[in-house]
């Protein structure tokens, strides 16, 4: 079941127009319905431009309905304001996890002295959305290891981080995951933004900060992991990663164009 790219923009344009059942969509393509539910599934997953609901899940009667996950974020007020801030920012002292923290309704907290690295924490099945800096977690080989074992459990890793070069070398790394995998596991594209965050399956978002006081003219640092499984900020923090996405540059377009003024 190959999904050419012909096929993948005929559902989008198909579903563009009107919210679909699989069967419409299979109809379109002249395939069978668990083709059909396979292409949507994988669309769904690598670009998110797509999105599906399933009525009456569990029943004879269930219904899987696509649509288009308006990669343009809409939601409240606050949100879409939240929203100009995230993509205006270029750094992570430009904007702070707690302005989503605080309204999550489903939430946890931790603190540690230590820099967390928030991959090593991560159990997903499907998926990863990561917002990276510059790749610094590539340092610890225990990081490149776990998303080797992603890549062999057939999880795709997706991330948003600064290509330059100062993390070239830690990007190409990551890429090169891909060849020993056989597959492209680690998709990675050029975005300067301020979130340090890490999107798992539809479950939940791991979020990351650095707080520093003072006292008695001593600097303390403390590191923040904001867990939020809310589904309206799980939500809004998907549509945020796609939307930062599709306005970005392939990391390896730009490891190339890099090259070129390093050789």
């Amino acid at each position: 079941m190959v999904l050419t790219k012909e096929t993948e923009n005929k559902i989008i344009e198909f579903v563009r127009t009107s919210p679909r059942t699989i069967q419409e969509i299979a109809h379109a393509l002249s395939k069978n319905w668990r083709t059909a539910d396979a292409y949507v599934d994988r669309i769904a997953t690598e670009n998110g431009i797509i999105a599906t609901r399933t009525f009456r899940g569990g029943t004879r009667g269930a219904l899987k309905i696509v649509y288009l996950n308006a990669i343009n974020v809409k939601g409240s007020a606050y949100q879409e304001r939240l929203l100009q801030k995230i993509t205006s920012a270029r750094r992570k002292e430009d904007f702070s996890p707690f302005d989503m923290y605080q309204f999550a309704t489903q939430k946890d907290v931790k603190k540690t002295k230590e820099d967390p690295n928030i991959l090593l924490k991560a159990e997903p099945k499907q998926q990863i959305l990561f917002f990276s800096g510059n790749l610094t977690f590539a340092f610890d080989q225990k990081t490149i290891e776990r998303l080797e074992e992603f890549a062999k459990r057939k999880i795709r890793t997706n991330i948003l981080t600064r290509v330059d070069l100062s993390s070239n070398e830690r990007a190409q790394k990551i890429i090169n995951i891909n060849k020993r995998a056989g597959w492209d596991a680690i998709r990675m594209r050029h975005c300067e933004q301020p979130l340090r965050a890490l999107i798992i399956d539809d479950k939940k978002a791991l979020l990351k900060e650095i707080l520093t006081s003072e006292k008695k003219g001593v600097q303390k640092k403390t590191n923040i992991i904001y867990e939020i499984s809310d589904p309206e900020w799980l939500s809004f923090l998907q549509k945020t990663f796609w939307h930062l996405w599709e306005q970005s540059v392939d990391a390896q377009t730009r490891l190339d164009a890099l090259n070129e003024i390093t050789e």
